[in-house]
């Protein structure tokens, strides 16, 4: 087998490429190893176009090994992977947005590109190899595009960036930002953060972004010594004829069509009346050379190129708005009676409804993946049901859309959580898009960010975002536009979404259809993204400024007891027996973690109120001479039980129930009786031992003076007997 091993050290990190014959029958194949992360990316190419496609068919797969991890999971009857988790598909999204601008839109034979993480070491993310693995791929194969393309993660810890941080380093760091692109341009981006200025985040983007270009740069070391000649595709077909025929008939309809004033189900119409007609004259004149596909992709470039002229020369959008000015917005608070709280935001025909079910900490969401085993406490999911555009498709569960739009919901919002111990709550948020029109996941976490205060969850502070666009001819010039919708993200050149607080950034993800941003770019796009924030955030708190200062009536209630550690064993009981008797009678959920914090969780405050004093009393650390109150279980000849907590029981001694001498332990006490008893000692085996006679009040003095006496007339061997060893 014919190998060559390659390699290069990126600040302190090694990155090793293996070409090899392991999958020989793709058309193009690669190992990337960081540390002990290896991944195999593998690119194929189908021999025959896709007929009647209108888009270029790109698939990009990422698959998870459990055994990479070297663990058995999944549930106890599948031990195989199955559908890809949350994780995976986050991971298809980032290569996917990267690699995809660098391919011919006009292309229509299939290419798939499949990365499968080989071996994970728990200290080495794999998407960062994964991206550079599925570069090389597509380079060292016979596939034509345009790269080679890199990643790098940059995080930022004690005010210092960090290039491709470990895991435990990415624990102490207020940022995570991965940036993309070629050797020219930044083309993704994608991070959390909490609250980073918009300069600072300019100047993690332009520092990662020097290592992009260096991982880019070894590529290209690597490809010279193995060049590949690229395979010859055919494209989409453009005949002159046609070009020209839309040019001199149709420009002028379509450009009427896109810029007519009136609701977005009008614009399309009218746009959809003109490309109905364009196809039928395309037809009659040129029936040798006509093809649909052609002749839509012909129809979509000029609109494309009618809307960049007006936008870059007068400064007009297709909606009548200035390159700056947001849509018109909404806010709404409250408005489902029942649930824990909801709210509504709107920003032109974008319309996202929130809401949050509070419940309790065992109602986490336990993840385990090849290299992630956590529980999440706080979930935000995404619907985009057909409704929303105006159209009907089969409705079959979240794709990668709505998994990516949620996942990034969650990140603009997770750094404004509060911590569990000051709100032990599992928080589940689901963003319902009623109205789509660009910018969903921002309208979402507008809507989040109102529904968490209307339910009284103690956020720092409000959570807003907006989209922002770009148009870029052919010449440089370019104008960054704020707030855009459908069709200037469809005909425009970049989606720049940014969310945060009014003191900073805490999500931003962006694509492009471009060869990329420059640094300069991405930093105009954040200071205009800024100023909108600010907007969007003054009419958010004209509906609440802040989190309300009771939870909703209809959410449960968690009360946070502390417990000996040592006392855990004894409240949950043998085979759960304590616990699950205390359910049983109070109804409330009961959640306890291994430091001795016990969550308790009720509907209602009776049974909040019973549960906490069960759990006292089975927990409770007793001390000599504590006066306790019990019922008499059992007795023998030597003395009589009683509990004193739920299973739980303490020993009076026969010789400890009066101040006399007591012949039967049933002439003092009964099976049943309710008594009185203070702590003499704890044994060193956990044994209770109990007096009746010391209680204060339980005697008279007369009867204490003459127990007092007839001891002192007694024999020594009758003042009461040792206890027996077992119970």
């Amino acid at each position: 087998m014919n190998t060559k091993t390659y390699s290069h050290t990126l600040a302190g990190k090694t990155f090793t490429v293996e070409l090899n014959n392991w999958a020989e029958q793709a058309n193009g194949s690669v190992l990337v190893r960081l540390g002990d992360t290896m991944v195999l990316a593998t690119a194929v190419m189908s021999q025959m176009s896709r007929e009647g496609g209108d888009f270029f068919p790109l698939t990009v797969d990422y698959e998870e090994r459990f055994y990479a991890a070297g663990k058995i999971l999944g549930s106890r009857f599948i031990k195989r992977e199955t559908r890809p988790s949350e994780e995976a598909i986050l991971v298809d999204r980032l290569i996917d947005r990267t690699i995809r601008p660098r391919f011919d839109m006009r292309m229509r034979q299939e290419v798939q590109v499949v990365v499968t993480t080989l071996s994970i070491d728990d200290q080495n993310d794999p998407d960062i190899p994964a991206l550079l693995a599925a570069s090389l791929a597509l380079s060292l194969s016979d596939i034509p595009w345009q790269g080679p393309v890199a990643g790098a993660r940059v995080g930022r810890i004690d005010e210092k960036f960090v290039v491709n941080p470990l895991y435990e380093e990415r624990k102490l760091s207020n940022l995570d930002l991965v940036v993309a692109g070629t050797k020219d341009r930044i083309n993704m981006l994608e991070a959390g953060a909490g609250e980073i200025t918009e300069s600072d985040f300019a100047d993690a983007v332009s520092w990662g972004y020097e290592y992009v270009k260096e991982l880019v740069a070894f590529q290209e070391k690597i490809l010279q010594e193995n060049p590949r000649e690229k395979a010859q595709v055919r494209l989409l077909p453009l005949p002159e004829e046609l070009k020209n025929l839309i040019k001199e008939e149709f420009s002028s309809r379509i450009e009427a069509a896109l810029y007519k004033q009136g609701s977005r189900s009008e614009r399309y119409g009218e746009k959809d009346s003109v490309k109905e007609a364009w196809l039928k004259r395309a037809q009659e004149l040129h029936p040798d050379t006509f093809q649909k596909n052609s002749a839509e992709y012909l129809f979509d470039e000029e609109s494309s190129e009618i809307i960049h002229r007006r936008i870059l020369e007068k400064g007009e959008r297709p909606d009548g708005r200035g390159p700056d000015e947001l849509r018109k917005l909404q806010a709404q608070v409250g408005a489902l009676p029942r649930v824990h709280g909801s709210g509504f935001f709107a920003r032109g025909e974008t319309h996202a409804l929130a809401t949050i079910t509070l419940g309790a900490p065992g109602d986490q969401q336990i993840v385990e993946g090849m290299e992630v085993r956590t529980k999440k406490s706080f979930l935000l999911h995404y619907n985009f049901p057909p409704y929303s555009t105006g159209e009907t498709k089969p409705m079959r569960g979240p794709g990668r859309r709505e998994i990516g739009h949620g996942a990034l919901a969650a990140k603009a919002l997770t750094p404004l959580l509060p911590n569990k111990d000051e709100f032990p709550y599992t928080m589940r948020v689901v963003s319902e898009i009623l109205s789509s029109n660009g910018s969903t996941s921002q309208a979402s976490i507008c809507a989040a960010s109102l529904a968490l205060m209307d339910a009284g969850v103690p956020i720092k502070k409000a959570v807003a975002g907006a989209a922002m666009g770009l148009m870029l001819n052919e010449k440089g010039d370019y104008k960054i536009l704020t707030d855009i919708q459908g069709p200037e993200d469809h005909h425009g050149d970049m989606d720049f979404k940014v969310s945060g607080t009014r003191d900073g950034i805490t999500a931003v993800q962006v694509d492009v259809k471009i060869e990329g941003l420059t640094p300069d770019m991405v930093r105009e796009t954040l200071d205009r993204a800024k100023t909108s924030r600010m907007q969007i955030l003054d009419r958010m708190e004209t509906v609440l400024s802040a989190p309300r200062p009771e939870l909703s009536p209809w959410a449960p209630r968690v009360n946070i007891l502390k417990i000996n550690p040592e006392k855990i064993g004894a409240l949950i009981g043998p085979g759960g027996k304590v616990i699950n008797d205390i359910i049983e009678q109070t109804g409330a959920q009961i959640d306890i973690e291994d430091d001795g914090t016990v969550f308790i969780t009720s509907e209602n405050e009776d049974g909040m109120k019973k549960a906490m004093s069960l759990i006292k009393q089975v927990t409770r650390e007793l001390k000599p001479g504590e006066l306790l109150e019990g019922k008499v279980t059992r007795i023998l000849d030597f003395g009589a039980f009683v509990e004193v907590g739920p299973r739980q029981e303490g020993l009076i001694h026969i010789s400890e129930l009066a101040p006399w001498h007591v012949e039967r332990v049933t002439d003092i006490v009964n099976i049943g009786d309710v008594v009185p008893v203070r702590v003499r000692n704890i044994d060193e085996q956990g044994r209770i031992n109990l007096s009746l006679k010391d209680v204060p009040g339980r005697y008279s003095e007369e009867e204490v003076a003459r127990g007092a006496e007839e001891r002192t007339r007694m024999p020594q061997r009758h003042l009461g007997g040792r206890r027996p060893g077992r119970r």
